[in-house]
This record gives structure tokens, C-alpha cells and sequence, in this order.
């Protein structure tokens, strides 16, 4: 355990941050999980409207760190190519 006092301090800190993070990375990967399975199901309003939540998602994962911005726009573009390509 830490015993001076910043280093206290320290650890209080990442104990939040590691909450906070845990609970964005969560929020995002459930609504990649919902997009994903929307599409399988094959209802294109329903992917359609799932794809604009996640993007969503994603924008908000960038600005809190969460996801760097090229990795989300991967997501992005792979995901959307797969709402696209439905019937």
C-alpha cells in the first residue's frame, strides 16, 4: 500500500478514472454488440437507426479518450458498409 501522501492521493485517482473508463468502454462495446445483432437479425430501419446510436457512441468514446479516432472510424466505416449491404 502507498504511504505517502501523493501517492495516496495517486491511487484514489486511478481507482476513479478506472471506474470511469470501465463504464465508457462498457457503454460503447453494448452498443456495438446491439448494432451487430440488429443486423444479423436483417431490419434495415432497425440498422439503420442502431448504426446512428453507435456512431453516436463512438464520437463520445473519442473525446473521452476511450477509442483513438482512427480505430472509430474503422468501426465506422466497416460498420456502415454492413447496414449499406443489407437487402
Amino acid at each position: 500500500m502507498a504511504n505517502h501522501f501523493s501517492a495516496l492521493k495517486r491511487a484514489r485517482q486511478t481507482e476513479r478514472r478506472t471506474t470511469r473508463n470501465r463504464a465508457n468502454t462498457s457503454r460503447l462495446r453494448t452498443q456495438l454488440r446491439e448494432l451487430r445483432a440488429t443486423i444479423e437479425k436483417g431490419d434495415k430501419a432497425a440498422a439503420q437507426q442502431a448504426y446512428r446510436q453507435t456512431v453516436s457512441a463512438l464520437d463520445k468514446a473519442i473525446q473521452k479518450g476511450t477509442l483513438h479516432e482512427n480505430t472509430a472510424s474503422r468501426y465506422k466505416s466497416r460498420l456502415g458498409a454492413r447496414v449499406s449491404a443489407m437487402k
